[in-house]
């Protein structure tokens, strides 16, 4: 992989600063500059010579400069920020018939019309969305290849946490459930402009052939919301709203949520689901 640097194109500050790219809090914006990231996080995607990208939020362009030198042959780069739109034209046209943009807001898009399998979304994920954003994808999992995404570091530890620790929550069951999922790396807040408050962290999340065990989505929400809705009491008590005796999938009562397996889980999902 030859590398963003290597394209010849200008640098990320001159393209900021030529097009007022002030980065917008409304938008969750916060710009990677460094290119040596960039091209690490084309990396942690793996190969993608044959695969059809999709990122969210390019911003400047770094992380899509480094899709390109990492020879992807189609990158669709979804953008609502028309300053944004206007600054990655230019890469447009260094790349002709590799790079396509949209102007329109990821949260209203089905992104699976933007490019023809195998896909991968591979991102530096707005800050404000990029839970509900990943929510919405899992939910038609089997369109993609892989998500090499990078999130706050508070939600990625919940992305791979596992049963027993703090982090381990509903959104680690769900996503477990569907992908197996890798951090990758964590990214100082220094490595922004403007820097968030917050650490951040990349992580791939790669489909599994078939969910961990039998479940109903919305079975398996309803669960995992009354459990860790109140994960300081025991399952006997936190489930009770639901009338779900969990003795009758075979676990104990008196353990809490934070302590069950995904399996688990999906168990009390298929007996909340069944008939009576």
């Amino acid at each position: 992989m030859m590398g963003a640097r290597g394209l010849g194109l200008p640098p990320l500050r001159e393209v900021i600063a030529r097009h007022g790219l002030d980065a917008r809090r409304s938008l969750g914006q916060h710009f990677l500059m460094d290119l040596n990231l960039t091209d690490r996080i084309a990396r942690a995607a793996g190969d993608l010579s044959r695969t059809s990208v999709i990122e969210i939020g390019p911003g400047p362009g770094g992380l899509t400069r480094s899709l390109l030198a990492a020879n992807a042959p189609l990158v669709v780069a979804v953008e609502k920020d028309d300053r944004s739109v206007a600054a990655i034209r230019e890469l447009s046209a260094a790349f002709p018939g590799r790079l396509q943009i949209v102007e329109a807001d990821a949260m209203k898009l089905d992104v699976r019309a933007l490019a023809p399998p195998p896909r991968k979304i591979v991102a530096n994920l707005p800050y404000n969305v990029g839970t509900p954003l990943l929510l919405g994808w899992l939910r038609h999992v089997d369109a993609f290849e892989g998500f090499t995404l990078m999130f706050q570091k508070e939600v990625a530890d919940r992305l791979v946490a596992a049963p027993g620790s703090r982090s381990y929550g509903r959104l680690s069951v769900i996503v477990q459930w569907l992908c197996e999922v890798r951090h990758e790396f964590n990214v100082d807040s220094r490595a922004f402009v403007p820097p968030p408050k917050v650490g951040s962290a990349v992580v791939t999340l790669i489909p599994r052939p078939a969910p961990v065990a039998a479940a109903e989505w919305t079975m398996l929400e309803t669960v995992t919301a009354a459990a860790f809705g109140q994960r300081r009491k025991m399952l006997r008590g936190s489930l009770k709203g639901l009338g779900l005796d969990p003795a009758a999938c075979g676990i104990d009562p008196t353990r809490r949520a934070e302590d069950l397996r995904v399996e688990e889980f999906c168990a009390l999902a298929r007996f909340l689901r069944a008939p009576g």
